[in-house]
């Protein structure tokens, strides 16, 4: 057991649109060996009639986010001025906690006081296609790991890599840091762990607390991400230009190529290969954005609401 399970823990997830294996989530949560103080649900509505009141208990509450003002760091920085907690987990709305002790395992990380974020690992749902399930593989190991300053040479990009699937922050240092980028289109989690590491704090990646969380994008979907992608780093170019991103990803490529050959998967690795041409493309694209006419840019981007 964490020495810290005295500490309190708020959850923080946003939600729109959230289908029935909600309540299962919730129901998750609740069950943890270290029970949440408080969860939060900050629903994107059109209107505030559409609340989901149902979901609410002692210790639930559903706060509205009107659709036009959703941004991924201003509405979870509105969740986290909610919560008066020791440290704050922000989750989404499909990341459903693998056992009972997501938020002890989250805590182990956060004994050392020099550990600002502890994310969790993602595994691929029994649905998910090959090349999810080597995604999530390559994107989140068996092996925990602390990471700081002295990785970037070493890790480049992979330095700030976290992720708000399921993540949690130490409130002192989220709140002295200034909490998320408002506004940001994508990516609100890799700013903040850079500002935490660039502060002389580290991140934790914590492979013993684990979540099922997994997508199998289309090439026109990796496009769109990638292309949100590449303007946010434009938009912080501070943040990322000091690090390798490409090289990163045409090193994971290499890898996953290779895997697929060597067994026999020809078809998939092809496939593969066009998802990387898109996502670079996409990303690529979004890196010059300033320079579209907006109705180009509203083809590329998966966050439309974003440029209105």
């Amino acid at each position: 057991m964490a020495e810290n399970t005295g500490a309190v823990v708020d959850i923080i997830i946003p939600i729109y649109r959230c289908g029935a294996g909600f309540r299962n989530i919730l129901d998750r949560l609740l069950k943890q060996t270290v029970k949440p103080n408080h969860i939060f649900l900050l629903q994107t509505v059109e209107r505030e009639s559409e609340l989901l009141k149902e979901f609410e208990s002692s210790i639930i509450s559903v706060h509205p986010v009107m659709k036009k003002d959703f941004d991924h760091g201003a509405t979870r920085h509105k969740g986290a001025e909610m919560s008066e907690a020791d440290f704050i987990l922000f989750m989404t709305q499909d990341a459903v906690p693998k056992d009972s002790r997501l938020i002890e395992s989250l805590l182990v990380p956060m004994e050392d006081q020099r550990v600002a974020i502890s994310y969790g690992r993602q595994l691929a749902g029994e649905d998910a296609d090959i090349l999810e399930k080597m995604t999530r593989v390559y994107n989140y190991p068996g092996e925990s790991c602390i990471k700081s300053m002295d990785d970037t040479e070493r890790l480049g990009i992979k330095t700030y890599f976290c992720s708000d699937v399921c993540a949690m922050y130490r409130k002192s240092v989220y709140n002295k840091l200034g909490g998320f980028v408002r506004k940001t289109i994508f990516n609100e989690d890799m700013i903040m762990a850079a500002k935490v590491i660039n502060a002389g704090y580290n991140v934790a990646y914590c492979a013993s607390a684990r979540v099922i969380h997994s997508h199998s994008y289309t090439c026109i979907q990796q496009f769109k991400r990638n292309f949100d992608l590449g303007v946010s780093q434009k938009q912080y170019h501070e943040v990322f230009e000091s690090v390798s991103s490409e090289k990163e990803g045409a090193g994971y490529a290499k890898k996953v190529v290779k895997a697929l050959l060597r067994r026999g998967k020809i078809r998939e690795a092809f496939y593969f290969v066009m998802q990387c041409v898109f996502k670079l493309a996409g990303y690529r694209i979004g890196l010059n954005y300033n320079m579209l006419p907006k109705k180009i840019i509203l083809k590329c981007t998966q966050n439309k609401e974003y440029w209105e």
